[in-house]
């Protein structure tokens, strides 16, 4: 096996296609393959983009949402309280019950 990285086969069934990348890429001033690649590259990049705002816009919509009920994820003292309470009650009325060791 050779240390030479291989080219890439740039078959095209459409002349017409091969032609306006054969000219855009010589107006870049670099080869087929470099044009491709680097329009590839461009073209995923530009949708890890729109992915990564997306995900950000969602991630500020879910922040929004908590941020609009303060008190459902940390009860008030009062709400605490009335919990301790009918958790008490429960494991006062239900026999053969006990707490773990």
């Amino acid at each position: 096996m050779s240390g030479e990285p291989k080219a890439m086969n740039l078959r095209f069934p459409d002349p017409e296609q091969r032609a306006a990348i054969a000219a855009a890429a010589r107006q870049e001033g670099v080869s087929m393959q470099e044009y491709i690649l680097s329009a590839a590259y461009a073209r995923a990049t530009a949708v890890e983009q729109r992915f990564l705002e997306g995900f950000r816009e969602s991630m500020a919509r879910s922040g929004a949402a908590f941020a609009a009920e303060p008190g459902g994820l940390d009860p008030d003292p009062k709400q605490r309280a009335a919990e301790r309470e009918a958790r008490q009650e429960l494991e006062g009325h239900e026999p053969g019950r006990g707490h773990a060791a």
